[in-house]
């Protein structure tokens, strides 16, 4: 990928210049894009660390929360829903289930329809929490994306990643 002059020189560059001295003939316009969302990635995980970390839960407990609260009431799945919708194994649900059932912020019980399953719930106060701890990873990233891209530039950049997930997930 051509760089623009405007355009400042980030550490990506660094590395595909390096690669460009060394293996001249490799094409490393991919490395590029995957380089630059790799480290967005990275970035973004540790701001919303942060963001989350101020109401006691950590991004791994966030999701538990944000799952059951996009699932709409009662806010009730089952532990394996949870598993598969996080892609997580029963044990390390288990865990974050443990630590945020200890804080108040869900229940576990009975399976009304299943003698031999459980339900997680969001308690209310689980409820208020998950409410605020949204709001506030929702700012920190629209924070990022308006300090660099206009509102037409970030929805062009949201359908090309759009895109490109679906083609490397399929």
């Amino acid at each position: 990928m051509s760089e623009r002059p405007e355009q400042r020189r980030d550490p990506v560059d660094a590395i595909v210049g390096q690669w460009a001295a060394v293996r001249p003939d490799l094409d490393t316009s991919a490395m590029e894009v995957f380089g630059r969302i790799h480290r967005l990635s990275r970035a973004m995980g540790d701001r919303m660390e942060r963001a989350y970390a101020r109401f006691g839960i950590s991004r791994g407990e966030f999701d538990v929360l944000a799952t059951l609260r996009r699932s709409g009431e009662p806010y009730t799945l089952s532990p394996r829903q949870l598993s598969e919708t996080l892609m997580l194994t029963t044990g390390g649900m288990t865990g974050r289930l443990d630590k945020l059932e200890r804080a108040g912020l869900l229940r576990r019980s009975p399976d009304p329809h299943d003698r031999r399953g459980l339900q997680v719930t969001l308690t209310d106060r689980g409820l208020e929490l998950i409410d605020e701890a949204v709001g506030a990873g929702v700012a920190v990233q629209t924070e990022a994306l308006s300090a660099a891209l206009d509102e037409e530039k970030a929805g062009n950049l949201a359908a090309l990643l759009r895109e490109l997930l679906a083609a490397t997930e399929g």
